[in-house]
């Protein structure tokens, strides 16, 4: 027998059967406006049955970094399907976005059946939980670049919102005030650090130390699309990778800069006993990880009194981090400890 694609590391037969099984999931996220099935060259999607008057298109890609290794050591996958889709959809909700369809993209060395279907399902529960449909994706066999067992992850997100009610952080000012919607975690961000110092072996003989490690980002996109109805929000900021330092910082404009206090919230006892492990410092940790916080908002101190009884009413923990000041120069987002 010649050489054939199977022998060279991929087979085809089973991407085939692969694809088939994810017919039946992804129909499980269908949305007003997506037209076809996945399977085709492309996904569809209308806009015209949403009825926005001036639509604008917002996207966004990101995977899930090296999350995935400790996912591997563990032997848990479907929870970081559902990162994959969080990461994506929080970031285009930062603009005030309703997200409408999302799609993925997989690389593994060799296929592991139940290993990606575990992966899929989390990406549907995402979807589920952002009321956006999965339309399309890709699963690339590369064992050359993955080796036998390896795989990495990544997604593209695409949502509307129309152009009168972008929320771009333009009318931020001095005084506005900061809430915080908390983490579930350590949500995907701040892993390389985080894996330094939870070995494989520790992760395996403890699943306990395993699920809080994994436990999937938080979506925040009904929570915000509902206070968004009935609020006025200037700015939004998704914590990942930068923490609440690096990222709050870029929705301000210059001359302005954030003030968080501390003692407002509790940081979670994962991220202490990171710190301790490590012996992280405080300004470290807060460039590095969420410190508890998932995702926050600038509003006026009228809006922000306001959004604080719309999110208790809907039974949503919210948090009074901190305000606005002038500062010189350009955007600066600082904790007073």
């Amino acid at each position: 027998m010649g050489m054939d694609y199977r022998k060279a590391g991929v087979d085809i037969a089973a991407a085939g059967s692969f694809v088939d099984s994810l017919k039946e999931l992804a129909a499980r996220t269908r949305v007003k406006g997506q037209l076809g099935d996945i399977g085709l060259f492309s996904g569809l999607f209308s806009l015209q049955p949403l009825r926005y008057r001036q639509p604008v298109l917002v996207s966004g890609i990101d995977g899930v970094g090296t999350k995935i290794l400790l996912a591997e050591a563990a032997g848990i996958y479907d929870t970081v399907g559902i990162d994959l889709v969080a990461m994506n959809v929080n970031d285009i909700l930062t603009a005030g976005a309703r997200p409408l369809f999302f799609l993925d993209y997989l690389a593994v060395g060799r296929l592991d059946r139940k290993r990606e279907l575990a992966l899929i399902k989390g990406i549907v529960e995402g979807c589920r939980q952002a009321g956006c449909a999965l339309i399309g994706g890709e699963t690339a066999q590369m064992g050359d670049v993955y080796g036998p067992k390896g795989f990495d992850l990544a997604g593209c997100a695409v949502g509307v919102v129309e152009k009168a009610r972008i929320v771009s952080g333009a009318g931020i000012r001095p005084g506005d005030r900061l809430l915080a919607l908390p983490s579930s975690g350590l949500h995907s961000n701040g892993f390389s650090l985080v894996r330094k110092l939870f070995s494989p072996k520790e992760i395996k003989r403890d699943p306990e130390l395993a699920r809080r490690l994994l436990t999937p980002t938080r979506i925040y996109v009904k929570t915000i699309l509902n206070l968004l109805e009935k609020v006025k929000v200037k700015g939004m900021a998704h914590i990942t990778g930068g923490g609440p330092v690096g990222n709050i910082r870029r929705v301000l404009p210059d001359g302005t800069r954030a003030v968080l206090e501390a003692g407002t919230w509790e940081m979670p006892a994962l991220f202490k006993e990171v710190q301790a492990r490590g012996r992280v410092s405080r300004l470290e940790l807060a460039r590095t990880l969420n410190l508890g916080l998932g995702f926050v908002l600038v509003l006026s101190p009228a809006e922000a009194g306001r959004a604080v009884r719309v999110l208790r009413g809907l039974r949503e923990p919210v948090l009074e981090i901190g305000r606005i000041e002038a500062a010189p120069g350009g955007p600066d987002c600082v904790i007073s400890w």
